[in-house]
Formats: C-alpha cells, sequence, structure tokens
C-alpha cells in the first residue's frame, strides 16, 4: 500500500550535490549508450502535483543525452484529433523505436486522475481506464520495453510556496495558468484519486516509485538514480566489441600497424 504521507519529509540533501549529480549524470550517459548499441528502448514517466518539480528532474535527466535517440512529451489537454479517438491512441504514437527513450512528463493517467477528477471523463470511462491502463503497460514490457514510472510527491504547503514564485517571478511565471489554481482547490479530491490510482495500478511489470519532492536537490538525486537503477537493471552495459575490419581501418588511418 502506497501512502503518500511517508513522503513528505523534504529532508535536505545531505551530500554533495553538484558533485553527486555529476555523477548519476555520468550513468545515465552511458545508460544512454547501452540503449543505442544494444537497441533497447525505454519509457521514462513522471507523474506529480503542479509545481513538484517533475521539469526540473527531466531538466537534469536529459542534460548529457545524445539529443537524437530520445523524446521528451509534455502531455497537456488532447486535441480535438485525439479526443475523436480512443484516449491511448495519442500515447501510442508517443512510445520509442528500438535504441531510444521516451520520457513522459504526465501521461496515461491523466484518465484517472485529472479527467476523473474534473469530470473530463465519464465514471465508466476512468473506472474502465485502469484495466485499459494496466494491459497497456503489460503490452510495453512484453514487448522489450523498460517502463519506469514515477510519482513526484509535495505537501499543500510546499506547493503553495513554489505557487506564489511563479506569481512573483516575471520569468516564472509562463509556468502557471489557473488550471494550477483550481486543481490546488481540489486536492482532497486528488488524494483520493491517487490512492485508487496506486492501488489498481501497482503492478509487477509497472510499479511505482514515490519520489519526496519538498526538497529539490534530494528528489532530483533520488529520481535520477531510482532511473538509472531501473535502465540499467534492462540494459546490458557492457559496451560492443570494436568491428575488427573497422579497427584495421582505422589504424590504418592514424599510420599505425598491429
Amino acid at each position: 500500500m502506497i501512502d503518500l504521507k511517508s513522503f513528505e519529509a523534504g529532508t535536505p540533501y545531505a551530500g554533495h550535490y553538484d558533485d553527486d549529480l555529476a555523477a548519476v549524470q555520468k550513468r545515465l550517459a552511458h545508460i544512454q549508450v547501452a540503449h543505442i548499441c544494444h537497441g533497447k528502448r525505454s519509457v521514462v514517466m513522471l507523474e506529480g502535483w503542479d509545481a513538484a518539480g517533475k521539469g526540473g528532474i527531466i531538466k537534469r535527466l536529459t542534460s548529457e543525452w545524445d539529443p537524437r535517440y530520445y523524446e521528451v512529451w509534455p502531455i497537456s489537454a488532447p486535441s480535438p484529433e485525439e479526443k475523436a479517438r480512443h484516449f491511448l491512441w495519442r500515447f501510442w504514437k508517443r512510445l520509442p523505436m528500438n535504441g531510444d527513450i521516451s520520457v513522459f512528463d504526465r501521461s496515461w493517467y491523466g484518465r484517472v486522475l485529472v479527467e476523473r477528477v474534473e469530470g473530463y471523463a465519464t465514471e465508466a470511462e476512468w473506472r474502465r481506464g485502469y484495466d485499459e491502463i494496466n494491459e497497456f503497460e503489460a503490452q510495453q514490457v512484453d514487448s522489450g520495453t523498460a517502463l519506469v514510472k514515477l510519482f513526484i510527491h509535495v505537501t499543500q504547503n510546499t506547493q503553495d510556496i513554489r505557487l506564489k514564485d511563479r506569481i512573483d517571478h516575471p520569468w516564472k511565471r509562463w509556468k502557471t495558468g489557473v488550471d494550477d489554481y483550481r486543481n490546488r482547490a481540489k486536492r482532497a479530491e486528488y488524494l483520493d484519486a491517487m490512492a485508487e490510482m496506486f492501488r489498481r495500478t501497482d503492478t509487477r511489470w509497472g510499479a511505482w516509485t514515490i519520489i519526496d519532492g519538498n526538497d529539490k536537490k534530494s528528489a532530483r538525486i533520488a529520481a535520477l538514480t531510482a532511473i538509472a537503477d531501473a535502465l540499467e537493471a534492462h540494459v546490458p552495459m557492457d559496451p560492443p566489441p570494436l568491428d575488427p575490419e573497422l579497427e584495421k581501418i582505422a589504424r590504418k588511418a592514424f599510420g599505425k600497424r598491429g
């Protein structure tokens, strides 16, 4: 049973943040190369409260990655074209190819969170959504895609501090809107929806990892480490052998023999 109250300590990061961040980013860089070399594919998905720090985590997750082999998908309200199809259709289009990693900033869990709470989906639709989501995720894992699911949790007090900062800071105002405050006013309903979401979708093939987001530095290191651990378990971390013919050509080009 996942209890979000267990992830509200907000303990300040005790290590050397810059060094530890650089170390885990180096791990992640090697992990991306392993995906490319071995033709593996992965999905990293982040859910959480508004202003929980998902964007900051994603920025640091991808900072050392080759942009040709990953995509970040910020998920907002579906377009009219997407609304005319099954709710998972727009996510199928964004799944990674072999060698690629797809990062989702919010996800298909909107069906059982915002669409449930705000009334954008009927009760029959969001109740059916749990099984549809579990089956969708099982299909990805069964086909060889690694799936990492993170939920970034913050308290109401932490969220309020960050929302206020976005209003007060001219260059952060673009990050907030009226939806943030409508959702904030329904925190109790969202907590109920989250509890059921965790209960129904924390599966052996798609387990949730909860990150205490109340201290940004601690959250970033915890999230990146969890992602690195999960992906390293999925992709071979040994580099491919050097092609003998390529080595021969290269040594000749460099004027070396043997």
